[in-house]
């Protein structure tokens, strides 16, 4: 039985500043709170229209992140909306320099003392 495991979140500390270019290369500028290798949650004043593909751009560690995105559907909330995305590619070099971003934002969450455990578990009943 195949069973997808979700890519490890994190919940940044601090908003990080990202620049949002559109197909039509207008620039939009939010904040990034929630980042994975597949996604992550932005709050945008204005919403961006759901499904629409974008340019991100924003800094990870000591370098400067592109990728390219999926708009997923905008939700009401704090000072406009917050709106969830998916990564659909990257320029050479970024997935694994993200990957290794998110896990050491994993270590620094977790504590030194302390292991990641980054599986699912295989059924609803052992997560309770």
């Amino acid at each position: 039985m195949y069973r997808a495991v979700r890519a490890p979140r994190v919940s940044l500390r601090e908003s990080v500043p990202i620049t949002i270019q559109l197909e039509n290369k207008r620039l939009h500028a939010g904040k990034l709170y929630r980042l994975s290798t597949t996604g992550g949650l932005l709050e945008l004043t204005p919403y961006i229209d759901e499904r629409t593909k974008v340019l991100l751009s924003f800094q990870v560690g000591a370098g400067l992140l592109q990728g390219k995105a999926e708009m997923l559907f905008p939700m009401r909330g704090g000072m406009g909306y917050f709106q969830p995305f998916r990564f659909i590619g990257f320029a050479l070099g970024a997935c694994q320099k993200l990957e290794a971003q998110i896990s050491v934002l994993l270590r620094e969450a977790v504590g030194p003392n302390h292991s990641l455990a980054l599986s699912a578990p295989p059924n609803l009943l052992e997560s309770l």
